[in-house]
């Protein structure tokens, strides 16, 4: 599978300068993550794996104590990182080691923008070099030491072919001229941030399910959310290998308070039940007893983004644009065998239905429109704005195309997309 490339590992800090010292002088590595989210209460990152065209590296971040080498190596803007589905390592490695990656090269992202059908990187690598990656370690506690042979095969397979899958990557981009787009995007990549675990009294508001529970329900819920939390911190265990989510919700809805209704919410004598029967009763009286006011719904991430310009004059609202703006890019995503997300996803067309632009300038200024979109769909999104407002009672009576005085204005108006 590696051929004759080497495999170096990286357990100590002078092995990591020695490392971060030869690979300054590269254009271009491939980088991937390991972490062990699937085992442990705290989800951390484990391997860090690194390519080369002379090897294969793996730095081990529980064994290394000074990762500023790798900071300092990851974060120069000069040299390319190479990822594939990057968003987790992205947002992994601010996290733990505060390293902000500046240069990507997304595998998938590229994968997106050239239409493929499977986008996975064992997808990629049997597309384009004939190989079939192994992932049945994927789930694999990446915390357990030492490492077997199988282990480390598993981990630098996930970069070794990063730097070949760029090359005939991005040549096929520039082909098809989506090169520039694609750089945009990963620029976009770079600017994730983590929104895990946020640690406050509304976390129970989290679990899947929860918006549909009345108050006493709610308040029922956060004392079985608070058991099972503080469990699963005190065995280090992900909190839905305790208890269920879904579990916490019948809690919450049937309040059990006794071991007879206790048994419709989870199987008397079962492990879940001999483990954690006695104190969930004791947790759902108190939640029955707790007369405190529900905390609000802790805001998404998403809902601290930059906010959003004025609306136009006389725009006629989401209820009426998301609806066509919808239609014209799934006949985008159809005439062209486009991804969704390489057009328009939902969220941004229900961001432009709320601005209603009528300007390329209106449209570029709209928080997360890209430069390639507005290069190659602003005049359409533009178009089917007009048609709607045409229609609209307060509109002008210019039939359902807009007039070419408007059209004038709004090339006038509009920014050129690379600005």
């Amino acid at each position: 599978m590696f051929a004759d490339t080497p495999l170096h590992m990286i357990e100590d800090d002078e092995s990591l300068v020695a490392l971060a010292e030869k690979l300054r002088t590269r254009d271009v590595i491939g980088v991937d993550t390991e972490a062990d989210s699937f085992h442990h209460y705290q989800e951390k990152l484990c391997l860090v794996q690194i390519s080369d065209l002379e090897a294969d590296y793996i730095v081990d971040p529980l064994k290394v104590k000074d990762l500023s080498p790798l900071k300092m190596l990851l974060e120069d803007p000069d040299i390319v990182i190479i990822l594939h589905g990057g968003d987790y390592d992205v947002v992994s490695l601010k996290r733990d080691f505060d390293i902000h990656i500046n240069n990507i090269f997304d595998t998938m992202i590229a994968g997106q923008f050239l239409a493929l059908q499977g986008i996975g990187l064992a997808d990629l690598i049997g597309r384009y070099f004939g190989h079939k990656l192994d992932k049945k370690y994927q789930r694999h506690d990446w915390a357990r030491r030492p490492l077997e042979e199988e282990h480390l095969d598993y981990a630098r397979g996930d970069t070794h072919w990063l730097l070949a899958l760029r090359e005939v990557m991005s040549r096929r981009l520039k082909q098809k001229g989506r090169l520039e787009a694609h750089k945009e995007e990963c620029e976009w990549l770079a600017k994730r941030s983590w929104s895990g675990r946020a640690n406050t009294d509304a976390d129970f508001h989290r679990v899947k399910g929860s918006n549909k529970l009345d108050d006493g329900s709610l308040r029922v819920l956060r004392h079985v959310w608070k058991y099972r939390d503080d469990q699963a911190r005190s065995m280090d265990r992900p909190a839905f290998k305790v208890l269920p989510g879904p579990v916490l919700i019948q809690l919450a809805l049937r309040k059990p308070e006794d071991e007879d209704a206790l048994g419709k919410v989870m199987r008397p004598g079962s492990g879940m039940h001999r483990k954690h029967g006695a104190s969930l009763l004791k947790a759902v009286k108190a939640g029955i007893a707790d007369d405190r006011p529900i905390p609000p719904v802790p805001k998404k991430a998403s809902a601290t983004r930059e906010p959003l310009p004025a609306s136009s004059p006389g725009a006629p609202g989401v209820d009426k644009l998301f609806g066509p703006l919808k239609d014209w890019r799934n006949r985008v995503v159809k005439s062209k065998g486009l991804p969704p997300v390489v057009v328009a996803n939902n969220t941004l067309l229900k961001d432009v239905s709320k601005v209603a632009p009528r300007t390329l300038q209106d449209l570029a200024d709209i928080p997360g429109v890209r430069r390639w979109q507005v290069a190659e769909f602003g005049d359409d999104i533009l178009g089917v704005i007009d048609h709607v407002c045409s229609k609209a009672p307060s509109a002008e009576p210019d039939g359902d195309k807009p007039s070419k005085r408007r059209r004038r204005r709004r090339r006038r108006g509009g920014a050129s997309p690379n600005a």
